[in-house]
């Protein structure tokens, strides 16, 4: 995945999820973040962010806030539009016959549906943005509706579908994502309940630089 523009900036503040206040080229600029989680580990003051500027017509900010390098100099995507992006240049790659992008089954919208053969597979998706001491934690905040398409994956499991909960492990250096409990222990149980129904807990490691997200080969 890559972002046609890239600007380099300073981060000062974030007021709320949706707005950050930087330096760029010494102007202080009002920018839109597009991860509404916490990433309160990764938005420090005096940080090193990197924004693009889509140039939207009645855009309120001319800068979308997608990367952030941690204290540690690892460089990490923040963007929640990224994963599906990138799962989905990845998915055109596995041979698959169709792959269909926001699919409906049961009460949710499933990030993907693929056939191969007679093989029908429901794939969701979801970016992991926190790592401490190198393993990946989802979510960063609490998610109802990550664990309802879990519940949609284990009844699509029993019905005859592949179904498959995929990470992007949106940085680089990490290979595993754990359910973050302590912030929401409900996702941790339905993780287990999906692994333990035959749900496919993917892993896709990342190369991340300002501009490009790559999925590891590897």
């Amino acid at each position: 995945m890559h972002y046609e523009n890239i600007t380099r900036a300073k981060f000062i503040k974030r007021p709320n999820r949706f707005i950050a206040e930087v330096e760029v080229d010494g102007r202080r600029e009002t920018v839109h973040v597009k991860n509404t989680g916490r990433c309160k580990e990764l938005l420090l003051p005096g940080c090193e962010v990197w924004l693009t500027a889509p140039g939207t017509e009645g855009r309120k900010t001319k800068y979308d806030l997608v990367a952030v390098r941690k204290t540690t100099g690892v460089l990490f995507n923040i963007d929640s539009q990224a994963p599906n992006k990138i799962v989905k240049e990845w998915l055109l790659t596995q041979d698959f016959d169709l792959v269909r992008p926001e699919f409906t089954y049961g009460d949710s919208r499933i990030d993907f549906y693929m056939e191969r053969g007679n093989e029908k597979f429901l794939m969701e998706v979801k970016g992991c943005t926190l790592e401490i001491d190198g393993i990946g934690y989802f979510p960063d905040a609490p998610t109802e509706r990550g664990v309802k398409h879990i519940r949609e994956l284990i009844k699509a499991k029993q019905y005859g579908y592949h179904a498959i909960l995929t990470f992007v492990i949106q940085m680089d250096g990490v290979s595993e994502v754990r359910a973050n409990v302590s912030t929401h222990p409900e996702f941790g149980e339905a993780l287990e309940d999906a692994k333990k129904a035959g749900v496919e807990i993917l892993f896709l490691k990342c190369h991340v630089e300002p501009d490009t997200v790559t999925v590891e080969t590897k």
